[in-house]
């Protein structure tokens, strides 16, 4: 008899040994349905708080780089290596004393704005920058970016979501109501950065919205409020630069940690597809390209990345300062805060690792706390599911002793005792099996139950289900092994005269 002859013998035979004891049978398998089911509900918790936890610090945007064209240097400002350097006018280096190889200075343009240049000592780079000598002004006001810049950028490590976008501030009008704003053109990518957006009506535009630059618009929801009121506006139309666009959405801020107010530069703002935006402005550069990141911890490792990538692609020199600027979230929550503008840019500009500090041990913290409340959860569980398998023990055991005279007539007709011990190891397994498919099913219709009830975050993933299975099996092998053993090493002559 072959192999697999000899286990679908032994199948059968196992199965009809657990029809007669029907309730033994019952409960052996409720109590690895149980710990199969608290299990998978326990993890189901863990994954959601840790995905909860995660997409609340991503909709703060805290895993959000900006890059903007230009590098203005305003006074006590950050540089995109996160460098800050003292305002100083051009003094010749003194004879007989050393001097580093490479200074700086700052040139100051109309309107207040200024630069930071890079030169060589003995040279004059003021005057250099006055006269409009090399590399003048051309970075300060430079307009590089592209699209191609921003395509470019989604082939670096750690970058999720890139959206290369345009803006101007616009009057927007709508029959007879107007609303001075700012119009975003951006691609359709954007609502996967601003993760805290939501759509009460419409969506957002679309690739191919995008690729034929059609005039269509999306409103956040301060907009929407101030030309339409509380009517949806979508299918209406409204004029921008004497240019109507067919409104296709409206963007709300579905987050608490991202609440929505007159002047803000997401809700209280229009958007077009960045090609449309273009010809409005008209425009061939981008003004910002807007970054996310797979998790907060790379924010600052990517900026490097970003940096290094751009100044290749820009083919500038190592004498030359870039012609952008790199800012992540920590940057602009130390500008835009309650601590005077002043203190702000001293600190973030003296502190070269401000965002590793920031974003890098926010991103580790949350991950070991999310990894241990998890772990938790799971310990806690398994301990159901170990019950569940020494009750298997038990009743194993039991059923041992209550048929030995069973097992004796079985090897007098010549079962040898390797089938003996199949036949009781796919009863163990046959349990646990049919308990862990159980306790999947009400895991799942637990964890949706608690998520309608109590509002809680779950997560059942596939591979959750699979490894639950998986474990179900194996503690149907590993506590079923001694009881089928025992059965196997029962001798014909002791079990015959077994009472």
């Amino acid at each position: 008899m072959s192999r697999l002859q000899i286990l679908r013998k032994s199948t059968a035979i196992a199965y009809r040994a657990l029809l007669r004891n029907k309730l033994q049978t019952i409960l052996t398998m409720i109590g690895m349905t149980i710990g199969v089911a608290t299990v998978l509900t326990m993890v189901a918790l863990g994954s959601g708080a840790q995905a909860a936890i995660q997409d609340q610090v991503r909709a703060a945007g805290m895993n959000v780089i900006v890059v903007t064209s230009g590098n203005y240097k305003m006074q006590q400002q950050w540089t995109s290596q996160g460098e800050a350097e003292e305002p100083a006018a051009y003094h010749p280096p003194p004879r007989n004393k050393r001097i580093p190889l490479w200074r700086t200075a700052e040139w100051r343009g109309a309107g207040g704005a200024s630069l930071l240049r890079v030169y060589q000592p003995g040279s004059n780079p003021i005057q250099d920058l006055e006269r409009g000598g090399q590399n003048a002004a051309g970075l300060g006001g430079a307009q590089t970016l592209t699209l191609e810049d921003a395509e470019a950028l989604r082939s670096l490590s750690g970058v999720q979501s890139v959206s290369g976008g345009v803006a101007e501030n616009v009057t927007a009008g709508f029959d007879q109501r107007t609303w001075f704003t700012k119009v975003h053109g951006e691609g359709t990518s954007l609502p996967a950065i601003r993760r805290a957006w939501i759509f009460p009506h419409g969506r957002f535009f679309n690739n191919k919205e995008v690729a034929g630059a059609e005039a269509v618009a999306v409103l956040g929801s301060i907009a929407s409020e101030k030309l339409f009121g509380t009517v949806s506006p979508v299918g209406s139309e409204i004029v921008i630069k004497a240019r109507r666009y067919r409104v296709i959405g409206v963007a709300a801020s579905g987050s608490w940690m991202v609440p929505a107010a007159e002047g803000d530069d997401q809700f209280d703002a229009i958007y077009v597809p960045v090609t449309s935006g273009e010809k409005l402005m008209e425009r061939k550069s981008l003004d910002t390209i807007t970054v996310s990141t797979a998790s907060t911890g790379d924010v600052t490792r990517v900026s490097k990345a970003i940096t290094a990538l751009l100044r290749a692609r820009h083919g500038l020199s190592t004498e030359q300062p870039d012609d952008f600027t790199v800012a992540g979230q920590a940057h602009k929550t130390l500008a835009k805060g309650g601590m005077r503008t002043d203190i702000a840019r001293a600190v973030t500009g003296n502190v070269a690792n401000l965002d590793k500090v920031t974003l890098d041990q926010l991103g580790k913290t949350l991950d070991r706390a999310s990894r241990t409340m998890t772990a938790l959860l799971a310990s806690i569980a398994a301990v159901s599911l170990i019950v569940g398998g020494i009750g298997i023990m038990n009743i194993m055991l039991l059923s041992v002793t209550e048929r030995t005279r069973e097992i004796g007539i079985r090897r007098a007709v010549g079962a040898r005792s390797d089938e003996v011990m199949l036949q009781f190891l796919m009863e163990a397994i046959t349990l646990s099996l049919s308990g862990g498919a159980l306790g999947i099913l009400f895991g799942v219709v637990a964890s949706g139950s608690i998520t309608r009830a109590a509002q809680w975050s779950t997560s059942v993933s596939p591979l959750a289900i699979i490894l639950s299975f998986g474990v179900s099996a194996t503690v149907g092998i590993v506590f079923g092994y001694y009881p089928a053993r025992e059965a196997s090493r029962v001798t014909p002559m002791t079990s015959l005269r077994y009472e």
